[in-house]
């Protein structure tokens, strides 16, 4: 439902059409993201431009998994892994390139080990 503010509306149809940007260049490269970038964008869109957010939702390859999360919170089993990998190998290219002390090293690989288990404790999704 979008909210009635026009400058609000303006301010999240701005943030969709960057977040959705964000997750198009994310579907090309192996690091970034893609579907969380989506999902931020349908919110988005939700609010400033329901034309837009069914584009998302009806996208033949975006919209699938945006439709699993909304109903279910679900994260397909390939995303996941993909998720777990660019959360690896993020990890040790900023354990490699900033050699940083203990302490900043735990926290980082804490972070990073309760986002894999929020994600690996999804259900299966599209």
């Amino acid at each position: 439902m979008p909210v009635g503010n026009k400058w609000a509306r303006g301010l999240y149809f701005t943030a969709g059409i960057v977040l959705t940007g964000i997750g198009i260049v994310g579907a090309f490269l192996p690091l970034l993201p893609t579907t969380i970038f989506l999902i931020m964008a349908a919110w988005c869109f939700g609010r400033s431009s329901p034309r837009f957010e069914a584009w998302l939702l009806n996208h033949q390859q975006f919209g699938p998994p945006l439709r699993a999360w909304r109903s279910s919170g679900a994260i397909p089993r390939r995303a996941k892994y993909l998720a777990f990998t660019g959360m690896a190998a993020g990890y040790v290219i900023f354990y490699v390139s900033a050699s940083p002390r203990w302490p900043t090293a735990l926290a980082v690989a804490v972070v990073l080990l309760c986002s894999a288990l929020y994600v690996g404790t999804r259900p299966d999704g599209a």
